[in-house]
């Protein structure tokens, strides 16, 4: 009986079949679609504007079209009255409107709202029993609306806290964070692996649960930036830890829908470098049959580099960490710097993850180049401060004396640490997937094009006169082949294009394999 008009029948109106067909039909709307469906049935079935109040007057249901300020007026009324005297109902009337309204059950708590209907008087008789019958079905429909909304809230709550905890991990600050998720019930561990989930954006909450099933004590997170990727945190034992993560059987939706990342065990300190690692295992994890990939480890750069790194990274980021903000609202040193490890990470998604607006990014990365003398949109200048950033821990204070001392003359400069014999060695062996003699040498000529071309699709398309979408699948070749994301921050490009710089200033010739 979905559908029919209630005022087109011809059962007596007082009768106990037409009344026990009305209860079924509300039972009916109420399963179809809840309040708004129960809602829109009274409306046709007594032709009166029905609707939703709130105890403080506002509507808690979409206002029905034909509601007028006098209807509005009397409504309000009546609601205050019945609240203030505590009556079960209250019909009213004035300058030829009626009012009926009538409070649904539930928790005190809850302050569940009342029902109202108003139309031109008279109000026929059979109207206000109507009513009543629908406020049992209302308020149990009410009410389980109302607690998936608070669910709902509290879901999101402790996804933005959890986010929150993220942030500070991302950012070096353990300290912080191991407070916020304590605050929360949970403790972080003292080294993980990181796995980044990605799949449809609809299965976010299937797979925090599934999840959550697999890995105990896991600290699972939706990511800020990709709405298409869930972080995972899973305990990997004390520290020193060796070994590869665990091969856990992932259950539907994640093992059908998803790619999975995972990084190598890292302290709880260097969660950003796990990230990125997992973020890498995911773009291989993309073009695997199982969907699954760990990442493959080699030396980080600034570990070649060892105590050099840090004393080049300190003079070149000096600028910065001593800047000081003039007034309250402009970015000082933290932000700046931490805006500029965002937007080397996420590109223009830095927005997203650190919760700033375009312009507001924009005029930050315009500040940064002015205080370090760059342009970020050269390749070269980009990679130079992506490993300055990662040569120096976030909690380290600026050195005071570095405009007195005179080791400014004694700092070696990028190039020179580029050529160091164990650099360019790391150069190397970052180039010989592609150099590998089964590797079609367009591949390695495309990618080492679009570096100096300060990985820019158009340009590096021009140059080797081909099309714009054959250079993204030779990329996306080179990905497979490095096992590292180029295409989608966070990218290994810069490092790509440090260790290309070190063969380059070296003469070193690209490897081949033997």
């Amino acid at each position: 009986m979905d559908g029919d008009d209630p005022r087109a029948r011809t059962t007596p109106v007082g009768g106990c079949v037409r009344r026990a067909e009305d209860v079924l039909d509300m039972q009916r709307a109420a399963r179809k679609g809840g309040t708004a469906s129960l809602l829109r049935w009274l409306t046709v079935r007594t032709g009166a504007a029905v609707m939703l109040v709130e105890r403080s007057g506002a509507m808690a249901s979409s206002p029905p079209s034909s509601l007028g300020d006098a209807e509005r007026d009397l409504v309000l009324r009546g609601v205050r009255e019945i609240t203030l005297r505590g009556l079960k109902s209250l019909a009213t009337d004035q300058d030829g409107i009626a009012c009926v309204v009538l409070p649904l059950d539930g928790p005190p708590a809850d302050r569940a709202p009342f029902l109202a209907a108003v139309m031109p008087r008279p109000m026929p008789p059979e109207v206000p029993p109507l009513l009543a019958d629908a406020t049992s079905g209302l308020s149990l429909c009410w009410q389980m609306e109302h607690t998936r909304r608070q669910q709902r809230l509290l879901r999101i709550a402790d996804a933005r806290t959890r986010e929150a905890v993220l942030h500070l991990l991302m950012n070096g600050q353990t300290t912080a964070a191991r407070q916020v998720a304590g605050a929360l019930g949970s403790t972080l561990p003292d080294v993980a692996w990181v796995y980044v989930i990605e799949g449809p954006h609809t299965l976010r909450a299937a797979v925090a649960g599934a999840a959550a099933q697999v890995v105990e004590g896991a600290w699972i997170v939706p990511c800020p930036v990709y709405a298409d990727h869930t972080m995972l945190l899973a305990p990997a034992g004390p520290a020193p830890h060796t070994g590869t993560p665990p091969q856990w059987t992932w259950p539907h939706p994640v093992a059908d829908h998803c790619w999975v990342g995972v990084s190598e065990a890292v302290p709880l300190s260097d969660i950003a470098t796990g990230y990125a690692q997992a973020f890498h295992a995911l773009a291989v994890a993309r073009h695997h049959d199982e969907r699954h990939s760990a990442f493959a480890g080699n030396p980080d750069l600034t570990l070649t580099l060892g105590p050099a790194a840090a004393a080049w990274a300190e003079e070149f980021l000096a600028p910065l960490r001593v800047h000081y903000a003039r007034r309250p609202q402009d970015p000082g040193s933290a932000e700046l710097l931490a805006t500029a490890s965002s937007w080397l990470s996420f590109s223009s998604r830095a927005t997203a993850h650190l919760k700033i607006h375009r312009n507001t990014l924009a005029a930050r990365l315009t500040l940064v180049q002015q205080l370090l003398g760059i342009d970020l949109g050269r390749l070269a200048d980009q990679s130079a401060l992506a490993l300055a950033l990662r040569a120096i821990a976030p909690d380290t204070p600026p050195r005071a004396d570095h405009h007195t001392t005179g080791t400014e003359e004694s700092t070696p400069s990028l190039d020179e640490l580029l050529v160091l014999p164990g650099v360019v060695e790391w150069a190397r062996q970052r180039f010989l997937p592609v150099r590998a003699p089964d590797v079609p040498a367009n591949i390695a000529r495309t990618l080492t094009t679009w570096l100096r071309l300060d990985a820019r699709i158009e340009p590096t398309a021009a140059a080797l006169d081909i099309s714009a979408s054959a250079v993204r699948k030779r990329l996306a070749r080179s990905e497979t082949l490095l096992r590292r994301s180029l295409l989608r921050p966070p990218r290994a490009v810069h490092d790509q294009w440090l260790a290309q710089r070190a063969l380059d200033l070296t003469g070193s010739r690209h490897p081949t394999r033997p």
